[in-house]
């Protein structure tokens, strides 16, 4: 029997491998299994295995969007045309950027400065919209 198990070594990951009788772990830190992830992403996307199931599949809107930031930082600047650009890494996706138009980056402006000026407990009470 085969299996893979994933836990945490203090500050470190670490990735055990069994099959059979034999056993094997690699500890590794975060930037490590930062890049593992990426490049095990890169290859399945690469193979693109249509006959795997659609994880989504069946859920709503709000349970396939919503996942935390998990990067040490949110990078916001432009691009060679001017363009808002935000960086960020979420879940456990690899790192990405939004590029946003003017009208895009106003209105994600306006809307957090609406948010974030209203105490915590009115933005809980209103479920979160």
């Amino acid at each position: 029997m085969a299996g893979i198990s994933v836990s945490l070594d203090g500050a470190n990951i670490q990735l055990s491998f069994q099959k059979d009788d034999q056993a094997t772990a690699v500890v590794m830190d975060a930037r490590a299994a930062r890049a593992l992830v990426r490049a095990v992403g890169q290859l399945l996307t690469a193979i693109d295995d249509t006959d795997e199931p659609d994880l989504t599949e069946g859920l709503g809107d709000e349970e396939v969007a919503m996942l935390d930031v998990t990067s040490s930082a949110i990078e916001i600047g432009t691009d060679e045309e001017g363009q808002a650009v935000v960086a960020l890494q979420a879940g456990a996706l690899p790192p990405f950027q939004l590029r946003l138009t003017d009208e895009e980056a106003r209105h994600v402006v306006t809307s957090l400065s609406e948010i974030l000026s209203a105490p915590r407990d009115v933005r809980t009470s209103h479920g979160g919209h």
